[in-house]
């Protein structure tokens, strides 16, 4: 197994304090792996390297509606569920900004399979529960 945990990439905190990644305008992309990828903390861009494929996946993955809050204490992102359809398996993913940064590394803990419809559900867009947040 390579996936080992859920990481925030060293290249998108560089990223954030040099102004490169920028949510309201970047595409920011979702990108499904198998449990051969091997994405750590520091991974730096999108790899084909273990990418899962079936169904309605294109490499690459998809793009993904971002909603951000800066207004409180705890700044976070979250976004828009996403769907593929079709037989897929899938281990992991990769959160990157289109042609550039990686995010970050999500493990979903063991390999999830679908025969029909593949849903990444994020959690509430909150200061408390934002798949990235920063305080």
């Amino acid at each position: 197994m390579a996936f080992t945990g859920n990481y925030v990439c060293n290249s998108f905190k560089e990223a954030l304090l040099n102004g490169d990644v920028d949510f309201a305008v970047d595409v920011i992309k979702m990108a499904l792996y198998t449990e051969n990828a091997t994405l750590t903390a520091t991974t730096t861009a999108f790899t084909t390297d273990g990418e899962t494929s079936g169904g309605d996946y294109v490499s690459g993955g998809k793009a993904l509606t971002p909603t951000v809050d800066a207004s409180g204490a705890v700044s976070f992102a979250t976004f828009a569920n996403v769907e593929w359809t079709g037989a897929i398996t899938a281990r992991g993913a990769l959160l990157y900004k289109e042609g550039g940064t990686a995010i970050a590394v999500l493990d979903m803990g063991s390999n999830k399979i679908s025969t029909t419809s593949f849903v990444i559900q994020f959690p509430p867009g909150n200061s408390s529960s934002a798949i990235l947040r920063i305080a």
